[in-house]
């Protein structure tokens, strides 16, 4: 059961109110709670806007669901109408962007562990399997990122001709495959080393090298190559 939380904000003494909170000790310093009820802004008849943005973490099991969550599930939560969700999802969204935001200088991969910094924080949280690939230059900068297929890895459904034609079209000097498990554990299939077998052959036929296929986990990673698989 939740813990019981001030009917209005009025009832909140005057420091302890969110906004107030922020100006005087800064937005890093505030709970998720306070910081999810700043931009509610407001709560309903019967609840504080601290009692509206406790409901929304508990529904969504804190920060972890409340990152995916969508314009139907948010307002299917009572006091959160269009307006509130919109609102949401424009900031999770803006908080995912500045995010991954990267500056003019394209990244570079010298190792799995930087393939892994470049990703692991969008896919490490996908429900479903993700097939990306990483198109690189001759300096192995990051030119494109392209999600090519979604739903568990098969040799029928990654095909070299989809994989090949994107980084033709981006010149890529060379490509690394990933793709994650929802489960967590990023150890392979025999399924994930035959389709990477596949697809590097047909990369050596293009003159595009596929240097590594990265399976990614929850906060870890399994490269194929290091591995030996391939």
């Amino acid at each position: 059961m939740l813990p019981l939380s001030p009917t209005t904000i009025k009832d909140v003494p005057f420091s302890e109110r969110p906004r107030e909170k922020m100006v005087k000790i800064g937005a890093e310093q505030l709970s998720n709670q306070e910081l999810l009820a700043i931009l509610l802004r407001t709560g309903t008849k019967n609840e504080s806007v601290l009692q509206l943005s406790q409901r929304v973490l508990y529904d969504f099991d804190g920060l972890l669901m409340l990152k995916e969550a969508t314009m139907e599930e948010l307002q299917k939560i009572k006091g959160i109408g269009l307006a509130k969700a919109l609102e949401l999802r424009a900031a999770l969204e803006l908080g995912r962007r500045i995010y991954t935001f990267q500056e003019n200088e394209k990244y570079v991969i010298r190792s799995p562990e930087d393939v892994s910094r470049y990703v692991m924080d969008d896919m490490r949280f996908l429900t479903q399997e993700h097939f990306v690939i990483l198109c690189l230059n001759t300096k192995n900068q990051v030119i494109h990122r392209q999600t090519l297929f979604i739903g568990s890895l098969n040799s029928s459904i990654v095909h070299p001709r989809e994989l090949f034609k994107e980084a033709l079209r981006r010149s890529a000097a060379s490509v690394i495959c990933l793709h994650n498990h929802p489960s967590g554990d990023p150890a392979p299939s025999q399924e994930d080393i035959d389709v990477t077998k596949r697809l590097m052959e047909g990369g050596k036929i293009l003159g595009i090298e596929v240097l590594d296929h990265i399976i990614i986990g929850d906060r870890k990673f399994t490269s194929l190559k290091e591995k030996g698989c391939i």
